[in-house]
């Protein structure tokens, strides 16, 4: 018969369920709740089939599913243990993954223990609901349910709960506008171009740089602050850079982003390092910012200095020193730090009387999609910002790359 590391499969208690399972072929089978006569009864037939070499089978769904115990919260256990290790790009957590919690978060805190077998499509517009009274978005709601109802797919998948419970969760529709009482958010606009040359002011050369590469390219920026010397081909007119991971990456698609000679004029202070190591880093931005900023001059305060001040002087610097950074600077930036550091700037412009509103790295992506599909078409537009599509073909591709790399050359 078939063994596990040279022994026959164990009977098994499955904690979160409450139910015995066994593991054949790599299977989780479940046999119904644990140390009763049925689930021995069905592990000793399980055993024999497999002596056989008969492929086993689940229990019938009569017992081992619609009359399972398992919740919600345990469902939920179960599937957050799957998604950490399948939502992860080279052992890193994806953006998904903190979605998929929010949206975890929401089904438990209404429904926690309620029978995963019982979760129909009623229970799911409660949860709706409930999201809607807490002031989520109508877009987020919708989103957070089709995240739901994936872990009741993975569910059917893993023969914990049975088909029909997931098929009339696929009944409930998503929210439309104007038609529900969720909130509308505002559709993110372009960008001026005068509100982004009085941040440039304001930050450091590496951020600016940073900012001007992806007005005149519209990369996303986690493809920006990916950059590395040895992702980019700087042969020929036009360069080219392929990211090493891109968001569409897991379907089988190719990024590739054509870097023209104002993306060149920007880039080439940042390229002479290092193939392997990232253009832009945080450490180097620290570094400058130390090196250039103004010196404090006694004459420029706004309030008198004090005896008391005076007298502490000596001990100013010793406290400075307790408080140094616990955290190091890291060598690359992430999305996240990347906008901080426009933020930075945005308030730093309106401490010198600049009233700009304001705005964050995907507006820059806006506004050069604007720009060029005004010049090119919408066309021009899908290719350069990387939009992709499940039924575009390879020949479609090839051709939007030639008219990329025209519009490089000449605009970007």
């Amino acid at each position: 018969m078939p063994k596990q590391n040279g022994h026959v499969p164990s009977y098994r208690l499955h904690k979160p369920s409450g139910q015995a399972r066994t593991i054949i072929a790599g299977r989780h089978i479940y046999l119904g709740k644990y140390g009763s006569p049925e689930s021995h009864e069905q592990y000793a037939r399980l055993i024999a089939e497999a002596a056989q070499g008969r492929v086993p089978s689940q229990i019938p769904p009569s017992r081992s599913l619609e009359e399972s115990a398992l919740l919600i919260n345990e469902l939920v256990a179960q599937y957050w243990a799957y998604a950490e290790t399948h939502y992860s790009n080279a052992g890193k957590p994806t953006k998904e993954l903190p979605c998929i919690r929010e949206a975890l978060r929401r089904i438990t805190a209404v429904h926690g223990n309620t029978r995963a077998a019982e979760f129909g499509p009623r229970a799911l517009k409660t949860v709706r609901q409930h999201m809607i009274d807490q002031g989520l978005s109508r877009g987020v709601i919708n989103s957070h349910v089709g995240r739901i109802k994936r872990m009741f797919k993975w569910a059917v998948a893993e023969e914990l709960v049975t088909p029909s419970v997931f098929l009339g969760l696929q009944a409930v529709a998503g929210l439309r506008y104007g038609r529900s009482e969720a909130k509308e958010t505002e559709p993110v606009r372009p960008v001026c171009d005068l509100h982004v040359a009085v941040v440039l002011a304001f930050v450091t050369p590496q951020v600016g740089a940073m900012i001007r590469l992806q007005r005149v390219t519209g990369m996303r920026p986690g493809e920006l602050v990916a950059m590395r010397p040895c992702d980019i081909e700087t042969d020929g007119d036009v360069w080219i850079y392929e990211p090493a991971g891109h968001k569409n990456r897991w379907r089988g698609h190719q990024r590739i982003i054509m870097l023209g000679p104002a993306a060149q004029a920007i880039l080439e202070p940042f390229l002479h390092r290092d193939p392997q190591s990232f253009l832009f880093s945080p450490r180097e931005s620290e570094q400058w910012r130390l090196t250039h900023q103004p010196p404090y001059h006694g004459r420029e305060r706004k309030t008198p200095t004090y005896d008391s001040e005076l007298r502490r002087r000596g001990r100013i610097r010793t406290a400075r020193r307790r408080h140094q950074r616990k955290r190091p600077l890291r060598e690359a930036y992430d999305t996240n730090s990347y906008r901080r550091a426009i933020e930075y700037g945005l308030q730093k412009a309106r401490k010198h009387g600049f009233p700009i509103p304001h705005w964050h790295p995907h507006q820059l992506r806006h506004t050069r999609a604007t720009e060029v599909r005004r010049q090119f078409g919408v066309e021009g537009a899908q290719v350069t910002l990387g939009h992709a599509r499940a039924d575009v073909t390879q020949v479609y591709a090839e051709k939007n790359l030639d008219q990329a790399w025209e519009i490089a050359k000449r605009t970007g």
